[in-house]
């Protein structure tokens, strides 16, 4: 029988250890506490993500159970609801977020070679925001925003980097927080494209990305007013009817953005419906701009995939901090296996290993041996209506 390290302890090596101190020092998350570290912290609710536990009470009780395998994987002080309910209200959820930035870092370098759309070199992007619903009597500070006053919601805005499946940017916000708001807050990358849907049209928005010296693909809204100075050439075997240089004319519109911009109309014969879409990019082909807008379905599906297998829909604390604190090291736990998933080479979806895991955390035997042994393999079980990621 193996005795060395717990799989949890091997699991754990992955996390940037000096990039994780340096975070906790920066925002003085061990300051005047004696017991129950920021690390500590981070273990009991990396083990609660792992594990799908459900409540503090939840967490607290399996943890004591395990004993003195607790002491082996770094978690000295004695567990308990209160400390750690104090903890993810107390300790600043920024420590969280860098620790995930780090981690995203580090993925999208091991996933650099991954690309769907080979022929394009620059980084591809997509911005959008998925509702998390709350109780309104217990999140108040989430308050809805529109007519529905009695209820209750946080936004999560991400910027999903579209080859590497990764996210770059999130922000988590009350519901009411407008999400152009949060676009404003983007640091474009010169010669990405943004993937956008028609939400975000904002011509002094788009100019701002353009001034940056991106590129931007994005779906039109209807009725939108402009004259067509060119036409370009076409193959209508591709699914591309209309390929325009054209010109806003509303006044307030074209204050915005003045410059000439590319309109393209595509007919998707699958669905049998015709999609508009606006680019500065006046190089690639027709094709490839649709091409490139339909790869935004990958946001939707990622918002699908961690609400389904992250802990991000029930929350273990009610206030902000608590919130934040919860989504970002969800997300940590989220790159961490992907990283591992890279790094060994495994064969296995991220949820087949999601789910191993979740039930060897504390076995004594090496971390690759438990994932590559053919007696842990599981059928995804969502294998026909499930949506799965990093499945290259």
């Amino acid at each position: 029988m193996h005795i060395g390290r717990t799989v949890f302890s091997q699991l754990m090596d992955f996390i940037p250890a000096q990039e994780f101190r340096s975070a906790v020092k920066r925002y003085h998350g061990n300051r005047r506490v004696r017991r129950f570290s920021c690390w500590e912290q981070f273990l009991c609710m990396a083990f609660a993500q792992l594990t799908y536990r459900e409540s503090l009470r939840d967490i607290e009780t399996c943890l004591r159970s395990l004993g003195s395998k607790l002491y082996h994987c770094g978690i000295r002080s004695r567990v308990a609801r209160s400390t750690l309910a104090d903890a993810n209200e107390q300790r600043p959820w920024e420590i969280y977020q860098d620790l995930a930035l780090s981690l995203i870092n580090r993925a999208r370098t091991l996933y650099r070679d991954e690309k769907e759309l080979h022929e394009l070199e620059s980084a591809l992007y997509a911005f959008d925001s998925t509702m998390i619903e709350l109780c309104l009597r217990l999140f108040p500070w989430a308050r809805a925003a529109g007519h529905v006053k009695t209820s209750a919601a946080v936004k999560l805005h991400t910027l999903l980097d579209l080859q590497a499946k990764i996210p770059t940017f999130i922000r988590v916000s009350a519901a009411d927080v407008h999400d152009m708001l949060v676009l404003d807050e983007l640091v474009y990358e010169a010669g990405a494209f943004y993937v956008l849907d028609r939400g975000y049209t904002n011509f002094t928005r788009l100019k701002r990305i353009d001034i940056s010296k991106a590129f931007f693909v994005i779906r039109a809204k209807h009725g939108l007013r402009f004259v067509r100075l060119y036409s370009h050439p076409v193959n209508k075997a591709t699914g591309v009817t209309v390929d325009q240089t054209v010109r806003l004319t509303v006044w307030r519109t074209h204050e915005a953005y003045p410059d000439h911009l590319r309109r393209i109309k595509f007919h998707d014969k699958a669905h049998d419906r015709t999609l508009v879409f606006l680019t500065n990019n006046f190089l690639l082909d027709a094709c490839t701009i649709a091409g490139l807008y339909r790869s935004r379905w990958h946001i939707e599906l990622f918002f699908k995939w961690i609400k389904q297998h992250l802990r991000i829909k029930a929350f273990y604390g009610t206030s902000p901090n608590a919130v934040k604190t919860q989504i970002w090291i969800a997300v940590s736990i989220y790159v961490l296996v992907a990283i591992v998933k890279k790094e060994l080479r495994l064969e296995q979806s991220l949820y087949t290993i999601l789910q191993i895991l979740s039930v060897t955390l504390f076995e004594k035997a090496p971390i690759d041996q438990i994932l590559t042994d053919s007696h842990y393999q599981t059928e995804d079980s969502t294998s026909i209506n499930q949506l799965s990621l990093f499945t290259f």
